[in-house]
């Protein structure tokens, strides 16, 4: 009996040995997987903002000042299918685009199928709830010059004016 004893108190020792290694690697290992996410968003963030300072084609914001407006290039009327349920609302939209010099209306006269695509798509992918208030048509502004800008190579669109927003 003595024997038995003596083997159980070995055991449990022994146990408690395993545990406490497995819970001190399970440790170590959440420490380095933290860490090496850190590095690698941190090392991520730091290539977006060089790379987006390096293209000075894609502004980051859309521009505010409106005390000199640069040349303005004015686009045909567009009339889409706002994204519902029913299908039944639909968006007619004229805008001018912002240019920040004279010499991007030749690319953009080049690419003008791709820049009316661009908007098209942008604008029937919207609901009557994301463009019916001010801050949504600003979001709608944003978002159009971001990837209108994707696009382009010899300048960048400033800014976007609605001139006709009619929405039914």
């Amino acid at each position: 009996m003595a024997e038995e004893e003596k083997e159980k108190g070995t055991k449990k020792s022994g146990g408690n040995l395993v545990l406490v290694v497995i819970i001190a690697l399970l440790a170590l290992l959440l420490i380095g997987g933290g860490l090496a996410a850190f590095f690698m968003l941190s090392s991520d963030n730091s290539s977006d903002e060089v790379s987006a300072t390096q293209n000075s084609n894609a502004p980051i914001a859309r521009s505010t000042n409106m005390l000199s407006i640069g040349p303005v290039y004015p686009m045909e009327q567009f009339i889409v299918n706002l994204l519902s349920e029913s299908g039944s609302r639909y968006l007619k939209v004229t805008l001018d685009l912002e240019l920040n010099s004279a010499k991007l209306a030749n690319e953009i006269d080049i690419k003008r199928s791709l820049v009316r695509d661009i908007i098209i798509r942008t604008l029937s992918a919207k609901t009557y709830e994301e463009i019916s208030t001010l801050k949504g048509k600003d979001r709608l502004k944003d978002e159009i010059v971001a990837k209108i800008n994707e696009a382009l190579a010899d300048g960048h669109i400033k800014n976007i004016f609605f001139t006709d927003f009619v929405v039914q």
